[in-house]
């Protein structure tokens, strides 16, 4: 493998492959108890995140090598999508000690290493998932297949399903889907960036952006705005919050969520805190993140 090739030239490498859903926080952890440096995972974001809530907390630095569908946290960092290009950058910042504690965002203990979504982006994650096998293959045109047809067939477009409450309890608005971000960009559509909260970085409190209506008269310039990088705030029906170290969505009925892209079920109520400083993180030496 040329991966294992270049990393083992100047660095003792152990390789271990996940083999089911979990199995990447399991192997992160046993590392970081074995006082490992550097734990490398080559896969897609879900898998980047499993990593990230094993070694949370430890010395031990994460390092990240594209290898899934979309990439997203990879290209937060400014990693090449190629993963043998990867490799080469990650070797650069390894001989320069490049690595950065960054803060990390959570819902009920879960924590997150882009965003987490609540409400419409997660059913459609949701719709993704379930047909699984042509996710990798399929990519953007079948996100945009489950989003169309989780419009019109499986979401109540009509009552705003969902609580914004800040720290103290107080309702801060209401709406039909919420991303609570780490870091900018929410996610990518080819090779274009869909910014929601310019300059939002990996050493920052976490954003909310609320969707306080979801029909096409304010989603459309929403999203033809992140996607030309325009600034957001102001805009009819969209709340923004910003330098966020606690909050709650409560949603009756439940409501499901994503975190980093993987579907985690529905709730009634999810807890979310920042806590910064909480990842070691090998950084690219031209990281955006």
């Amino acid at each position: 493998m040329v991966i294992h090739k270049a990393l083992s030239a100047d660095h003792d490498v152990t390789i271990t492959e996940t083999s089911r859903r979990g199995h990447a926080t399991r192997l992160a952890q046993s590392a970081a108890r074995e006082s490992f440096d550097l734990v490398v995972v080559l896969g897609g974001d879900g898998t980047f995140n499993e990593a990230a809530n094993g070694l949370a907390g430890t010395d031990t630095a994460l390092g990240v090598l594209p290898g899934g569908s979309t990439n997203v946290f990879a290209r937060i960092l400014g990693l090449p999508d190629d993963s043998v290009d990867a490799a080469g950058v990650l070797l650069d910042a390894l001989a320069a000690n490049n690595i950065e504690r960054v803060g990390l965002g959570s819902v009920e203990g879960r924590y997150f290493l882009f965003h987490c979504g609540v409400g419409f982006d997660a059913a459609v994650v949701e719709q993704v998932e379930r047909r699984g096998p042509w996710k990798r293959w399929a990519g953007h045109p079948l996100f945009m297949y489950a989003a169309a047809e989780t419009w019109l067939r499986r979401f109540d477009r009509k009552t705003p399903p969902l609580r914004v409450l800040g720290a103290d309890g107080a309702e801060l608005t209401t709406g039909f889907f919420t991303v609570v971000m780490n870091a900018n960009p929410y996610t990518y559509l080819g090779n274009r960036s869909f910014e929601l909260v310019a300059g939002l970085d990996l050493h920052d409190p976490l954003a909310a952006i609320t969707l306080e209506k979801l029909d096409l008269r304010t989603l459309g310039p929403v999203a033809a705005a992140a996607l030309a990088h325009k600034p957001l705030e102001g805009r009819r029906n969209l709340d923004i919050r910003t330098d966020i170290r606690s909050l709650v969505i409560e949603a009756d009925p439940p409501i499901p969520y994503q975190v980093d892209g993987d579907h985690l079920g529905a709730s009634k109520r999810l807890r979310f805190a920042w806590t910064p400083n909480h990842l070691a993180l090998l950084m690219p030496l031209n990281a955006k993140g």
